[in-house]
């Protein structure tokens, strides 16, 4: 195993977990910006506010984008599993 291979497989892995985490943060960050923006508005300054509508997101999030995100990593995956025996040389 060489150090290119190290380098394209430490890549690889951080690309598919930032994939993987993209659509959770993403739609963590909008509705933070959205509860945000109205406690501005409204003047209401509520710690707790955002807290129950971020864990929705993030539900409607792994709702919407789960099979897409299990689909990447067992695509990933397979494809590790397949290239195991090029990494023992």
């Amino acid at each position: 195993m060489t150090e290119g291979m190290v380098f394209d497989l430490a890549r690889n892995a951080m690309m598919i977990a930032l994939e993987v985490s993209l659509p959770f943060l993403l739609f963590s960050l909008v509705t933070g910006l959205v509860i945000s923006i109205f406690q501005a508005v409204t003047q209401i300054n509520e710690m707790t506010l955002t807290f129950v509508p971020k864990i929705l997101a993030v539900f409607v999030a792994g709702a919407i984008f789960g099979p897409w995100m299990l689909n990447s990593l067992i695509t990933y995956i397979a494809n590790l599993f397949i290239s195991l025996p090029t990494f023992a040389r």
